[in-house]
C-alpha cells in the first residue's frame, strides 16, 4: 500500500500576471527527466499526493494547478487547450529548467498531449491517464431536429449567468462531488473526506464559477489523432478500463491506430487510477520512465 505523504510547500509562479500554483518534491540528483503531473477537471494538485510521496524518492517530480483550477488564479477569460498548453510549456522551460516527462489526467492529458504535440523541445515522455479529448473519426449520433434544437436551447440557457450560477452551485455540494466520485471510483473506500474536501475547497474561490461557465464556453480543440500525428515522444497509456466516461478499450485501438509504438496498461480502476490505484499506477510509471532513451 502507497504511503500518503502531505503534499510539499504550496509554491506560486507568475505566468501572464497570473498565479500558478504549484507543488515540487524529490530527488534533485536523479538522472531521469523530471515528472510533471497535470490534474484533470475540478481536480488540482491534491490529487497527485500520492503518486508524489512514492515516486519523488527516486525523481524529480513537479505537479501544477492549471490556470481556472485548485489553488491557481482564476481570471474570467477563455479557457481551452492552447492556453493550458503554453501554461505547461512555459512552466517547464521557465521554472524546471529542462525537458519533463508529462503524466496528465483526463483534462490534463489533453493539455499534456498538446504540449508533447506542439511543443516537442519540452516533452521528454507523455503519460496519459484516461484522457479526455475527440477522435475525428467518431461517429455523430443521429438526433431528431427537435432534440437537437431542444438541447441547443437548454445548453444555451445554461451558458447564462443565472442558470449556470444555480448549475455550478449543485455540482459543487459536497453531497454532489460524492456522488460523483462514487460513480467514477470502483474502489469506494478511496473515497475519502479529504478527497472530498480537495475538490470542494477550490470552488469557494473568487472566479470559480465563472471559470465553470468559460470552459463549457471553450472551442473545441484539435482531435487527439491529428495530434498524435505531430508527436515524436515515447508514449505510455494507463487506463482505469471501470470508467464509465469513457470505452477504453475503443480508446485505446483507436491510441495504438494512430500511434503504433506506444505502451499501454489497462488498470481495475475507474477514471482516475492514479489515485485509486497509485502503488500500481507509479510502479509502471517508474519501470517506463527508467527505460526511456538517455
Amino acid at each position: 500500500m502507497t504511503a500518503i505523504a502531505s503534499l510539499p510547500t504550496h509554491q506560486y509562479w507568475s505566468w501572464r500576471g497570473q498565479d500558478i500554483h504549484y507543488v515540487h518534491q524529490g530527488n534533485g540528483a536523479s538522472t531521469q527527466p523530471p515528472l510533471l503531473l497535470i490534474h484533470g477537471f475540478g481536480a488540482s494538485t491534491d490529487h497527485w499526493r500520492k503518486n508524489i510521496a512514492d515516486l519523488q524518492a527516486d525523481f524529480d517530480v513537479w505537479a501544477i494547478d492549471l490556470l481556472g483550477f485548485g489553488r491557481s488564479a482564476k481570471p474570467n477569460q477563455v479557457y481551452d487547450g492552447d492556453l493550458w498548453r503554453d501554461q505547461l510549456a512555459d512552466f517547464i522551460a521557465e521554472v524546471i529548467g529542462r525537458p519533463a516527462v508529462l503524466a496528465g489526467n483526463s483534462l490534463g492529458g489533453y493539455s499534456a498531449l498538446k504540449v508533447a504535440a506542439q511543443r516537442p523541445e519540452q516533452a521528454a515522455g507523455l503519460v496519459l491517464l484516461n484522457s479526455a479529448g475527440p477522435f475525428s473519426d467518431a461517429p455523430t449520433p443521429t438526433v431528431s431536429p427537435v432534440k437537437k434544437a431542444l438541447g441547443n436551447t437548454i445548453r444555451d440557457l445554461m451558458l447564462q449567468p443565472l442558470p449556470s450560477w444555480l448549475l455550478f452551485q449543485y455540482v459543487r455540494r459536497k453531497s454532489t462531488i460524492r456522488k460523483t466520485l462514487r460513480q467514477v471510483y470502483l474502489d469506494k473506500t478511496a473515497i475519502t473526506e479529504q478527497l472530498v474536501d480537495d475538490i470542494y475547497r477550490p470552488s469557494c474561490d473568487p472566479g470559480a464559477v465563472a471559470v465553470f461557465a468559460a470552459v463549457f464556453k471553450s472551442p473545441r480543440g484539435e482531435a487527439v489523432d491529428q495530434l498524435l500525428g505531430e508527436m515524436t515522444c515515447p508514449l505510455l497509456l494507463l487506463w482505469g478500463e471501470g470508467d464509465p466516461w469513457m470505452d477504453t478499450r475503443s480508446r485505446g485501438a483507436k491510441f495504438r491506430q494512430h500511434y503504433p509504438s506506444l505502451t499501454e496498461h489497462y488498470l481495475q480502476a475507474g477514471h482516475c487510477p492514479h489515485d485509486e490505484v497509485p502503488g500500481q499506477v507509479n510502479n509502471l510509471l517508474r519501470q517506463w520512465v527508467n527505460q526511456l532513451p538517455a
